[in-house]
């Protein structure tokens, strides 16, 4: 791939690192935003004094950096840091799955806009295996800061923002011609299975991503089977126990049903923060079997990754018991329709599967420690912070009850 091709949406290259590092070495909002990662509670009076010493280090840990490859391992080490201060565990398995040298298109949920991607990467990284180039849309790329950092983390842009038909097309067959191309030339992508974080907690795979994949391919005259076959989709379910952002997403979720919601600048970069600073408790990461088959439509492929995303995605005690408190409440939830007490109920009743390894005196301290976390927040946003923690188990029961 040259320099000039895919100009718009492609990563950053070796050639230019040395220009984005000595931007990213001036950026005071860089400085900042690494004082809050470092100090999620440091008092407004320390930034300044702190700020010095951030720079040191910013500086100290970039200045040798000459390639993206030099970048990625940096960023393996700040993963490393924020998985010892940010979770209890960090858990990886699958990766028998996967061989070294194949290039992958990894599909997966989305809970976190940054952390998803870099987690699998890390985890990769750590199986020796290949790391992956990153989807992310383009409306992250309106902070210069961000855009920086995710283009030099082999970070690709989806142009989620124009408009028109024609303009739309012309931006989906580009996306789908530079997945092709980076799989022919052996490098894995990865994407997440519909635009946007799943923020009520459903882990559906938008039909239109699959798709995508074969608009180029079809331009080339190969299949749709011959295209799914050839990209080797692989699904990957991430699990984490907390979300650091489910009061955001919950707010947001509440907003958009009793108002127009209108996002304002700078909400992505907070959640981006808060993903990587506040506590996620333990974490999970599964790979799943790459799909091969004679798929004959996009519904088809997924069904197929939805089948492995929801089946491989780990439970955390918070799925019972935010089901537990929507029957305590007597709330319907919203997915549920008239049968939504009923089928809560059978739900509670299978989930108890997924803590009968617990002693009493754990699940009564992690249910006491979800009613505190649910208690910041006032009664209209705690019904989305239960239904998007409860939704993952229901998926399952879903499937498991076809």
């Amino acid at each position: 791939m040259s320099t000039q091709q895919f100009e718009s949406i492609r990563p950053y290259q070796d050639d230019e690192v040395p220009g984005v590092i000595e931007r990213l070495m001036q950026s005071d909002e860089l400085v900042h935003a690494m004082i809050h990662v470092q100090f999620p509670l440091v008092p407004r009076y320390l930034e300044k004094p702190l700020a010095r010493y951030m720079r040191y280090r910013i500086h100290k840990n970039l200045q040798d950096i000459r390639t993206v490859d030099d970048f990625q391992v940096r960023m393996s080490a700040f993963v490393e840091s924020t998985i010892e201060k940010s979770m209890t565990e960090f858990t990886f398995d699958g990766q028998q799955h996967l061989q070294k040298g194949v290039p992958y298109v990894f599909i997966s949920n989305h809970r976190d806009i940054t952390l998803d991607s870099a987690l699998l990467n890390y985890a990769l990284m750590n199986a020796k295996l290949n790391t992956a180039e990153i989807a992310i849309g383009d409306n992250l790329l309106s902070n210069p800061l961000v855009s920086d950092l995710l283009r030099l983390n082999k970070s690709f842009v989806v142009n989620r923002s124009v408009s028109g038909v024609k303009a739309k097309y012309l931006a989906l067959t580009e996306l789908s011609h530079y997945i092709s191309e980076a799989n022919a030339e052996g490098r894995s992508v990865w994407i997440a299975q519909r635009e946007g974080r799943a923020k009520d907690g459903f882990d559906i795979t938008d039909p239109a991503i699959i798709k995508m994949l074969h608009i180029w391919q079809k331009k080339q005259g190969v299949s749709f089977a011959e295209t799914i076959n050839k990209l080797n989709i692989v699904p990957v379910s991430i699990s984490y126990e907390y979300d650091p952002c489910d009061g955001l997403k919950a707010t947001e979720l509440q907003a958009r049903a009793s108002s127009d919601y209108v996002k304002q600048e700078g909400e992505d970069v907070e959640s981006i923060m808060r993903g990587i600073a506040l506590p996620k408790g333990r974490v999970h990461i599964q790979i799943g079997e790459p799909l091969k088959g004679e798929f004959a439509d996009a519904d088809q492929v997924a069904h197929a990754l939805d089948a492995q995303i929801i089946e491989n995605y780990r439970l955390f005690p918070p799925s019972f018991l935010a089901i537990e408190h929507l029957l305590s409440l007597g709330k319907a939830m919203q997915s549920l329709k008239d049968d939504s007490i009923a089928k809560l109920q059978a739900v509670a009743s299978q989930a108890k599967e997924s803590v009968a390894g617990l002693d009493s005196q754990e699940l009564t301290r992690q249910a006491a420690e979800f009613s505190a976390r649910l208690a910041h927040y006032p009664a209209q946003v705690q019904r989305y912070i239960l239904e998007m923690y409860a939704n993952p188990l229901l998926n399952k029961y879903d499937y498991s009850s076809r």
